[in-house]
């Protein structure tokens, strides 16, 4: 017999796999030895109250034996079935192309990027030199900008597809049952790579195929039909169905399609700074404590506010943290954030941004690079502020609102360095106002959070792509090209590693039906 329970453990208690079998004995109110196995479902920090528990959702096993769960892929060869090109190696394209395989189709991604291990040393470049090769950094390469960007798995894609079988996915390919239970599921940069290296093995030994250094130039149609790719080398990739997932950055891409007279549309995003607290100060306001308790992981926080009609919010916040350079060109300074695994840096920190639309761009009259052209701005802005190198333009927070120049900045995580400035000089008036009327007012819901010890750093500026690559509903596919299909972040349909995956399953379902 198994019962599901919710059970309440203290953080120590959650290290002691007797205090499990204890309190579900307590609670069903019998014997300790019926019950021969606890499987945790859900795993939740509650902090609500003055004490700080870990609330469970437990399978309590009475009378008969747990049954462990198997977690390992099988995938049919595919070599010799009908192709389907990707465009992409981030988690739209991989999950992409592990679910045509699933369906009996032969992946074949093309991604502009490195492999993880030679992407590594771009990386390293731009940290300690400022250095960024546009074709390999934070945002391209194997795995996307998920590889490098922290690696959470928390979403609200429940509709869009089976969240449970990205996990389970992830799982298979080295990553630790906790997302499975886990209330916000993180995997930690630290070990993404790894993963991201063994989901490509399944695919390469499925028969698919992965191309690096493979920049898409063009698209090829005819009658109004995919008939394949071509890349900036000249090499030419048949298929009917193409899968677009590019990313948000991919600037390029966006041009390509207006270019060969394939319609794009602006899309709101949303735009600010990349806030850094020192984590002690977030573990103190959260956990109501002196000291965080060594069984309690750092601290998360999320907040919200409408200013003047606009929603201003925390964006992919990173506990035990690090401020990553995701710049994707030579003069430009882009902000995000990410995690190791064990988040055990000593600081914390989230985007911060405002939600930008049209309506804020004068005279746009619908131009499709509008809300891009203002991301663009920004990012060059930054980089003229921060005086080259990666250097980023930062300010303390409690001046930023003041508009005070700050006389120096607090120790923080952002290795190419920042610089004190005015960030009036760099972020859009309309963005720069209301996070000045923002932040106290978070400093009231959270508190500690509006102190000097933080620091603004700028600009935080590819929440999401700013252009979206129309398609239809029902077939997925692009309204002038039947068999292109627009996905993931870069074509506005996601938002994050977990939605990326399903809308890039969800894509080849609808090509499967099309080459069926």
């Amino acid at each position: 017999m198994v019962k599901e329970i919710e059970i309440v453990l203290l953080p120590r208690e959650t290290a002691e796999p007797s205090s499990l079998y204890k309190a579900a004995s307590g609670s069903l109110k019998i014997a300790l030895n019926r019950i021969s196995d606890v499987k945790i479902v859900k795993r939740s920090i509650d902090a609500r109250g003055k004490t700080v528990v870990f609330r469970l959702k437990v399978n309590v096993y009475i009378d008969e034996p747990g049954t462990p769960e198997i977690f390992s892929v099988k995938y049919n060869n595919v070599s010799a079935k009908r192709p389907v090109l990707i465009a992409g190696a981030g988690p739209a394209g991989l999950f992409a192309a592990l679910k045509c395989i699933e369906l009996g189709l032969k992946p074949v991604i093309l991604e502009r990027g490195k492999d993880v291990k030679q992407r590594r040393r771009d990386l390293a470049e731009i940290n300690r030199n400022g250095l960024v090769n546009p074709e390999s950094n934070y945002c391209f390469g194997e795995g996307g900008a998920g590889t490098y960007s922290d690696g959470k798995l928390y979403t609200r894609s429940n509709k869009r597809g089976d969240v449970h079988h990205v996990l389970k996915t992830f799982v298979a390919h080295g990553a630790t049952e906790d997302i499975l239970i886990d209330a916000r599921p993180h995997i930690g940069t630290n070990k993404l790579p790894q993963i991201i290296t063994a989901m490509r093995e399944s695919i390469l030994n499925a028969g698919g195929e992965v191309y690096f250094d493979c920049k898409v130039s063009s698209l090829l149609i005819s009658g109004g039909k995919i008939k394949g790719i071509k890349t900036i080398k000249g090499d030419i990739f048949n298929a009917g169905a193409v899968i677009l997932a590019t990313g948000h950055s991919a600037r390029d891409i966006f041009h390509m399609l207006r270019d060969q007279g394939l319609k794009i549309e602006a899309k709101p995003f949303a735009l600010g700074v990349r806030i850094e607290h020192p984590q002690s100060i977030i573990d103190q306001a959260q956990y109501h404590c002196e000291v965080r308790d060594p069984y309690l992981p750092p601290s998360y926080y999320s907040l919200v506010e409408q200013i003047e009609q606009r929603g201003v919010f925390s964006f992919c916040m990173c506990p035990g943290g690090i401020i990553a350079p995701c710049a994707t060109n030579y003069n430009e300074i882009v902000v995000n954030g990410w995690s190791p695994s064990k988040r055990n840096n000593p600081y914390a920190n989230s985007g911060t941004v405002v939600q930008v639309d049209l309506s804020d761009i004068p005279h746009s009259d619908g131009d499709p690079f509008s809300l891009l052209d203002f991301q663009a701005n920004a990012e060059q802005k930054a980089w003229i502020a921060g005086g080259g190198s990666l250097v980023a333009p930062a300010q303390r927070m409690v001046d930023f609102v003041n508009g005070k120049l700050s006389v120096d900045l607090p120790g923080n995580s952002y290795l190419p360095g920042t610089k004190s400035a005015d960030l009036r000089d760099v972020l859009p008036t309309m963005i720069y106002d209301r996070l000045r009327l923002a932040l106290p007012s978070f400093g009231k819901k959270m508190k500690g959070y509006f102190s000097n010890e933080a620091i603004l750093v700028g600009v935080e500026s590819r929440t999401s792509s700013p252009v979206r690559i129309p398609r239809d509903r029902e077939t997925f596919q692009h309204p002038q090209a039947e068999g292109l299909f627009p996905c993931g972040e870069g074509a506005g349909y996601a938002g994050g590693i977990v939605s990326a995956a399903i809308d890039g399953m969800n894509c080849a379902e609808a090509a499967m039906k099309l080459l069926s």
